[in-house]
């Protein structure tokens, strides 16, 4: 196959016919398998043909992770989708799901990829992918890798939506590598962030492409809040924490890893990190999307590389890439979300994963996904293979939410996404809690100085009723979710 340099978008015999066409290729009740990870380099005309098309659908949507409107409100409200996995980040698709008209259970993405190709879901029958360039037996994805190969290799059919408004220089980014498959399959032979062991081409059986459709429209970019001044204080919170663990412990002596969750928090995170001291040490990123933020901290000359499995940025973040990005392809890599959220590779380069949540009660459990323990936000995407593998796990969230009026820092979560045995530090902006080594009282004592101010008196008086029932994690099971005196 090669990895020359691609300069046509439409290589070989390839010809391009139109969406709706494509889209009638596509069975009604298709397994249908996308590209698209953090919003980024998904799918769009195809989808936008089979919401429009009118007919009676009921498709299983399995994307890497969250995907834009042409797919998650426009297919949602055709009433097309009648189960979807693993993530979904609007507010048609959270609305039909919760009102159990989707079925809907997220995944850890580490795992995903392997889910699909041993068949859990069922044979996809179709895999619909976005590239910049095709040809006969080969493509190459546009802003995200995600699960893009193995959802290429395990359909019985392709589509692929060649996006002229992604530019070919994005090939420059990609490192597509093949792990194999269990019980043969070898070590990854990664050996820092920053190194490439794959391909920019993504390979496929050529019998299997049923069409391409040419496209030129973009993804849909994030819309990043400015940070606040809770933000602030958390970052200031977290980089003073840093600071002081990387001259203490061992792993960091030569090499600073960092993971930051994806959203506004964890954008301004990472803005905040372009200032801070970390001695002479190499600073990279290895996670599992790039931020705006991370821009900023390559722009400042404070990261040596920055690995994830997509671009998720704003529109002026893409504009920043695009403008300049063999550039940025210097040190900035785009690979498969199995190797991205690999346990191993998290563990190898000890990784100091940065997460953030709904709630955490007062032991250390973790609710990311669930409001009120019912209702689902978005997924919990790649929180759990940072959280449970990182070197140095961390929980980053404000103190409250709604203005203050709901406390997150709480007694009893009502959906347990991490458990205690995976949270090492919790931030907020009123401080941190560091819980290694702390038995479940010590912790409960220590997360109490994490929470607000005004909702600080209600949990020691829950500790304290709690503690006349005994036992090694204390609870009042009576007032653990309604805790708060008047």
């Amino acid at each position: 196959m090669g990895d020359c340099p691609i300069s046509s978008r439409l290589a070989g015999d390839v010809r391009s016919v139109a969406p709706e066409r494509a889209a009638a290729e596509i069975p009604d009740d298709a397994i249908l398998v996308l590209s698209g990870f953090g919003r980024a380099g998904y799918p769009k005309a195809v989808a936008l043909a089979l919401a429009e098309s009118g007919r009676d659908l009921s498709l299983t949507v399995i994307s890497g992770g969250s995907v834009g409107d042409e797919v998650d409100t426009a297919l949602v409200e055709a009433g097309a989708v009648a189960r979807r996995f693993p993530y979904q980040a609007t507010s048609a698709a959270r609305t039909a799901v919760n009102a159990g008209q989707i079925a809907f259970h997220d995944r850890h993405i580490s795992r995903l990829g392997d889910e699909v190709a041993f068949g859990h879901y069922g044979t996809p029958d179709v895999a619909l992918v976005e590239a910049v360039a095709v040809g006969d037996d080969w493509l190459v994805p546009t802003t995200s890798i995600g699960h893009t190969p193995t959802y290429v290799a395990s359909a019985d059919h392709l589509i692929v939506e060649v996006n002229h408004a992604q530019p070919l220089a994005l090939q420059h980014l990609h490192d597509v590598f093949d792990r194999g498959t269990p019980p043969t399959r070898p070590p990854l032979p990664l050996s820092y962030p920053g190194e490439r062991i794959g391909s920019p081409r993504i390979p496929f059986d050529s019998d299997k492409l049923l069409a391409v459709v040419e496209t030129d429209r973009s993804d849909a970019p994030y819309t990043f809040r400015a940070p606040t001044r809770t933000d602030e204080r958390i970052a200031d919170n977290l980089a003073t924490f840093l600071a002081r663990e990387v001259e203490t412990n061992p792993t960091f002596d030569d090499a600073l890893n960092l993971q930051f969750g994806v959203g506004s928090l964890g954008n301004a995170l990472m803005g905040a990190f372009a200032d801070a001291d970390f001695g002479d040490r190499v600073v990279s990123y290895y996670g599992e999307v790039i931020q705006d933020g991370l821009l900023d901290m390559l722009d400042a000359d404070r990261l040596a590389a920055a690995s994830a499995a997509s671009l998720a940025l704003s529109a002026e973040g893409q504009q920043r890439l695009f403008a300049d990005i063999e550039r940025y392809a210097e040190r900035v890599v785009v690979r498969n979300a199995d190797v991205s959220n690999n346990p191993t590779l998290i563990d190898r380069f000890g990784v100091v994963g940065v997460n953030s949540a709904l709630e955490v009660d007062l032991y250390g459990h973790v609710n990311s996904t669930h409001v009120g323990g019912t209702h689902v936000v978005n997924g919990i995407g790649g929180s759990g293979d940072f959280t449970r593998t990182s070197t140095l796990s961390v929980i980053a969230l404000a103190s409250t939410a709604k203005d203050g009026t709901i406390p997150r820092i709480v007694p009893m979560v009502r959906h347990v996404d991490h458990t205690e045995h995976d949270v090492s530090v919790v931030v907020t902006e009123q401080g941190v809690a560091d819980l290694r080594g702390c038995s479940p009282r010590e912790r409960a004592v220590r997360l109490v100085q994490c929470a607000h101010p005004d909702f600080r008196a209600d949990l020691d008086a829950y500790l304290d009723r709690a503690e006349r029932g005994g036992g090694n994690i204390p609870h009042d099971l009576d007032s653990a979710f309604d805790w708060q005196r008047d």
